[in-house]
């Protein structure tokens, strides 16, 4: 083997390292901003929920509470 088909072997066996490494990066960074995506659902949900449970009223509170209001009235 010439000097020069050493280099180019070293260089492709390189370049491949690079890209191996450029493509690791991506996975953890598309990763990242799909966890940060999921975060950022939840943290949504949750404050549409607050927000509806704030707006109930009187009477849908009752109906979803369960307790028996039967047993208290004598």
């Amino acid at each position: 083997m010439s000097k020069k088909e050493q280099r180019e072997g070293s260089l492709s066996e390189q370049l491949n390292e690079d890209v191996l490494t450029q493509l690791r990066s991506k996975k953890s960074e598309l990763k990242q901003s799909e966890a940060e995506r999921l975060e950022q659902e939840k943290q949504k949900r949750l404050e549409e929920k607050k927000k509806k449970e704030a707006n109930k009223s009187f009477e849908e509170l009752l109906n979803e509470s369960e307790l028996d209001w039967k047993t208290f009235k004598k």
